[in-house]
């Protein structure tokens, strides 16, 4: 549930309540502003190192002059770049701020905070530049050299420390669906890394118990870090821009719990054929059958709340982001769940469809929700508005379509990848050759996607060095509504 809604107020609480998020907001600008700045940056440095890998995969022969520009070197980079920096940074930012605004209560120790923020920074710095020069560990999702794990763990300890002690601070009685999951997420978090760093690599597991770790591990990052900070924020974003309720607290319930019970069991997918015990990769597989329920649940939930308000997308930028990530949350689940059957791996494993399913949830669903909560979210910290609707129109239809086409093409070609590798009588230079137009298209979703991204961070930049207009209670759209309804939700009580 929400708090009430604008129209709801009399006018004299309405102004009150607007004061309190001003402070709210004051109080939160610098170290949220900090950790969404860098998450931007590092966003950037994904985009390129991206690119590079990309192209490699169809034109094996580009930049093959340094060990440092290799495939290996800069996938893992990116993937570090974009998960551990644009990722995981931007979860925090979104963190601090909801944490603050839903428990009414004003940001504490902010310079602790900002040395949360320094610490992660130095961390994805010697991850990324610590893989390019050759110290990667071969462990997929803790690529990153061991040297880089102790700013990890002291700065996501920061964070979670914080969000408790502002959640013991609350001043509202009542605690929000978003909140549970930001909850959850900062709890998972940590016990997920620690273990995973303790069973990996300071006190190594032997044999087949490290890949499961790894999977574990690996599989859980989008699930219980990610998936939490991104569907609270969702669950925020959706009922305070269209300035209604969500549709049903008791499916919230459901899909938390849920959530909490299922996902955990489900990385052991990844492991199908492999070497582990049956009764793990079964009980994986219906973990993964059973992720269904709170999927449906969250949404039901987001569908039900957005009824009758769906021609809003075409004027909010931030509703239309979000709206973009809750369905691909709903769309990537689905088809998590039927990977894990073993006659449907039997096809993707080890192919393209498998990357696909990945970007379509870090990016279509994750990275797309932090869009529209960026979008949401930093005119209310700067006091500016966004400076050119232009530029948010071009990063939205650049994502839109380079996540769409990338994870088009990639599905179909890893599809029938797997059908041949799983014929003999199909030489592989021939699955070889069948691939390389499905990863060019890759290719040119990527550039659609990085220069989305130089829109999103000139916005940004424009609106930090306040270029755009002071916020006079209405928000920046695609196109001004031509009647908009009761005073305007979000130039009220959205602001």
């Amino acid at each position: 549930m929400v708090a009430p809604t604008a129209p709801q107020l009399s006018p004299r609480d309405r102004e009150k309540s607007a004061a309190e998020r001003a402070a709210i907001d004051a109080s939160c600008r610098a170290p949220v502003v900090a950790f969404a700045a860098s998450a931007v940056a590092w966003l950037l440095v994904g985009s390129v190192l991206a690119l590079l890998a990309s192209v490699k995969l169809h034109s094996p022969y580009f930049l093959t002059g340094s060990a440092e520009l290799t495939f290996g070197r800069v996938r893992m980079a990116h993937l570090q770049a974009v998960g551990i920096g644009w990722s995981s940074l931007a979860t925090v930012a979104a963190i601090l701020w909801l944490m603050c605004r839903l428990s009414r209560a004003e940001l504490v120790y902010p310079k602790l905070l900002h040395v949360s923020c320094a610490l992660w920074n130095v961390g994805v710095f010697l991850a990324v530049f610590g893989i390019i020069f050759g110290d990667a560990q071969s462990v997929e999702w803790l690529d990153a050299p061991p040297y880089a794990a102790p700013f990890f763990v002291a700065a996501l300890g920061i964070v979670s420390a914080w969000t408790v002690a502002v959640f013991r601070r609350r001043r509202e009685s009542h605690v929000y669906v978003s909140q549970w999951y930001i909850m959850g997420a900062v709890f998972w978090f940590p016990w997920l890394y620690l273990v995973a760093q303790f069973m990996i690599f300071w006190s190594p597991a032997t044999g087949v118990v490290q890949p499961i770790v790894n999977w574990w591990f690996g599989h859980n990052v989008l699930g219980l870090w990610f998936t939490p900070a991104a569907v609270g924020s969702a669950y925020y974003l959706i009922p305070k821009i269209i300035g209604r309720p969500v549709h049903s607290y008791y499916l919230s319930i459901i899909g938390f719990w849920s959530l909490a019970l299922f996902y955990s069991w489900a990385g052991m997918h990844h492991l199908i054929g492999g070497p582990i015990p049956g009764w793990l990769a079964s009980a994986s597989t219906v973990g993964s059958m059973m992720m269904i329920i709170p999927v449906l649940a969250v949404a039901i939930n987001h569908h039900m709340t957005m009824r009758g308000h769906f021609h809003r997308l075409r004027y909010s930028p931030a509703l239309r982001f979000t709206v973009f990530g809750a369905i691909a949350y709903t769309a990537v689940s689905l088809q998590g769940s039927f990977e894990a059957l073993k006659d449907f791996s039997e096809v993707t494993h080890f192919t393209h469809y498998t990357v696909a399913h990945a970007h379509l949830g870090a990016y279509g669903f994750v990275t797309m929700i932090y869009f529209g909560l960026f979008y949401y979210m930093i005119p209310r910290l700067t006091g500016r508005e966004w400076a050119s609707p232009v530029l948010i129109r071009v990063h939205f239809w650049c994502a839109a379509v380079g996540i769409t086409t990338y994870f088009a093409a990639l599905s179909i070609g890893g599809w029938w990848q797997g059908r041949m590798l799983n014929n003999p009588d199909v030489p592989f230079g021939k699955i070889v050759d069948y691939l390389r137009p499905h990863l060019f298209t890759r290719s040119v979703a990527g550039v659609l996607l990085t220069v989305g991204h130089l829109a999103f961070a000139a916005s940004f930049v424009m609106n930090l060095g306040g270029w755009g207009k002071k916020r006079a209670g209405g928000p920046t759209f695609f196109v001004e509504p031509v009647q908009p309804a009761a005073p305007t939700h979000e130039a009220v009580a959205a602001s």
